[in-house]
């Protein structure tokens, strides 16, 4: 048994520890926005983020991530909610075939987490994990700076996301049917 939280939900499962965490994801929690893309961690299509930061699925054993926090697109912004970083994407006609995208969101949304105003060369290296097929790298970038700008229109020194766990179990999101359980979720 592995114990496992995804978008601040806490699951209990019988999965070999050697099972890539998208498989788990995508096929046992029904959780389709992460693609599979190359199965060996170079495209960025499978990017989730653990405990904040963006990691490759495809490749990630699952009993690497037992017990850690795991973020999926589905889990950036809870029910009809957008981050800054989905508000630009939808703002600026970023996708093309989309594909690639829920990676993308996730690895800009990491960067803006940590940078709040990333230069063209941040984001160009902080993207760089992430392929697209339909070389919307252009729309990529200025959507990156178009969703630092909303971020930082939000007068809040909070992450626009963070998920914190409850020590007693509660639910804290202030939403009957946010869809986290166990888990306070913060939108700045």
């Amino acid at each position: 048994m592995i114990s496992l939280s995804v978008n601040g939900v806490t699951h209990t499962l019988e999965v070999d520890g050697d099972t890539p965490l998208l498989w788990v994801v995508r096929d046992i929690l029904g959780l389709k926005g992460s693609k599979f893309g190359c199965g060996a961690g170079l495209c960025g299509a499978c990017t989730m983020h653990l405990n904040g930061q963006p990691i490759r699925t495809c490749i990630m054993p699952l009993a690497a991530v037992a017990g850690q926090a795991i973020t999926t697109i589905e889990g950036l912004a809870p029910g009809d909610e957008l981050t800054p970083v989905q508000q630009a994407w939808i703002e600026l006609n970023v996708p093309q075939c989309g594909y690639c995208q829920s990676g993308q969101i996730m690895s800009a949304t990491a960067l803006l987490a940590a940078n709040p105003a990333p230069s063209d060369q941040d984001i160009d290296n902080a993207m760089s994990g992430n392929l697209c097929r339909c070389g919307t790298y252009p729309r990529i970038r200025k959507a990156i700076h178009r969703a630092a700008e909303l971020q930082q229109r939000h007068a809040s020194a909070t992450p626009f996301y963070e998920v914190r766990m409850s020590h007693s179990g509660e639910n804290h999101s202030g939403a009957g049917n946010s869809g986290v359980n166990q888990a306070e979720v913060n939108h700045g």
